[in-house]
């Protein structure tokens, strides 16, 4: 039933995304039969956010609810869905993964809506959506006249009639169902497959984009203060010639468990390419890159102004003509900061290098010594090392 409530999230998801769906507002009459849930709602509605809750069964068809954020102080948003038979489970699930990995002091970042329909419905968008929730929405996804009629749908049974519910609603899509089932030291677990509805990328992106894409170029982002300017240089080339999205994390490209927090687990492509341009002392891409960086949305507010200010000091010809104006902008330690960035100064003090075994990070030597464990236990199961 979960993996199945899985598949119906992330396709429904994706369609209404890319469709922009108006879907019609859940009454607080239905809310409020869940109490517990409803107290969460209006926990973030008092820190200050908006909530809108939706109805994204498209006409009572598939088990998913959607739970969106707005945000008033940087007018950013992003949409949490949720599936199961059960509408309090969906329900609950949508609101968790709205804050799942996120206190309420992290909840700002995300981009404002779009008209872009381009932009919405492409695939590095939905996966960006997929990986984070951080893409665009359409405007018209918050239009107030729903596009699809509300349904007060709802379905309880036992775990089998739940799975044979969603099967069924498969089966009258005209979908199949195919299901490997799984035992690994002892758990339990399946994998669940439904072509034209369960692929989480474009066939075409997992022939041409897919995770070896990046063997290429780890063992230059392994090292990366370590490199000469004829390698930033060609890194940087190569990058651009790659045709990668810029909003692609390159803790990802790489294969890293990057630390929480750190500058590894934020880093994108279109930032990565704007430190090389900064390197290599290449003023077009340095401005393409700023520009980039602060329409993407994902930055503080200490990085935003920062590379603004990099945006501004590029496109003069003679900084001193303009540095008291430019202090008094953004400050002397953005200015000073800018300046020694535009000279190649400092531009990996928080990207340090991680090492060929990748000993730079302690996230990803927890998941190779959690590896080591898992083997271990194998071996003493008499299992085949795999």
């Amino acid at each position: 039933v979960q993996a199945l409530s899985e598949i119906f999230e992330r396709w429904v998801k994706f369609k209404i995304i890319a469709e922009a769906i108006c879907l019609p507002d859940i009454p607080n009459t239905v809310l409020h039969r869940y109490p517990t849930l409803i107290a969460g709602i209006e926990a973030l509605r008092a820190a200050g956010y908006g909530i809108v809750v939706k109805d994204a069964s498209l006409g009572g068809r598939y088990p998913v609810i959607s739970v969106t954020l707005l945000n008033p102080q940087d007018q950013g948003c992003y949409a949490s869905f949720g599936a199961h038979p059960r509408f309090e489970v969906a329900l609950e699930r949508a609101l968790t993964e709205l804050l799942q990995g996120r206190g309420l002091d992290a909840l700002g970042g995300f981009s404002e809506p779009s008209f872009d329909q381009d932009l919405v419905a492409s695939s590095h968008n939905l996966e960006t959506h997929f990986i984070d929730s951080s893409g665009h929405l359409h405007w018209q996804f918050f239009a107030e006249q729903a596009d699809i009629a509300l349904v007060d749908w709802d379905f309880h049974g036992t775990t089998t009639e739940e799975f044979e519910h969603l099967c069924e609603i498969l089966h009258q899509e005209g979908k199949t169902v195919y299901i490997a089932d799984y035992t690994h030291l002892t758990m339990y677990s399946c994998r669940i497959l439904v072509p034209d509805l369960s692929e989480i990328y474009p066939f075409d992106d997992l022939q041409w984009d897919n995770n070896n894409a990046g063997l290429a170029y780890r063992d230059a982002l392994l090292h990366l203060p370590d490199l000469v300017q004829s390698d930033y240089e060609d890194l940087l080339a190569n990058l651009q010639d790659e045709g990668f999205d810029d909003g692609q994390p390159v803790a990802a490209l790489i294969g890293l468990a990057a630390d929480a927090n750190s500058a590894w687990s934020s880093l994108r492509i279109g930032e990565l390419k704007t430190l090389l341009a900064l390197a290599c002392h290449d003023q077009a891409a340095i401005l393409e890159g700023c520009e980039w960086l602060v329409h993407f949305g994902q930055l503080t507010e200490a990085q935003a102004k920062l590379y603004r200010c990099l945006s501004q000091l590029v496109q003069m010809e003679d900084v001193t003509h303009y540095h008291t104006n430019l202090i008094t902008l953004f400050g002397e330690h953005t200015v000073n900061q800018a300046e020694q960035m535009l000279a190649g100064n400092g531009l990996w003090q928080q990207l340090p290098t991680l090492g060929d075994d990748l000993q730079g990070s302690q996230a990803h030597q927890g998941l190779l010594h959690a590896y080591e464990k898992l083997q271990q236990q194998k071996q003493r199961l008499g299992l085949a090392m795999a």
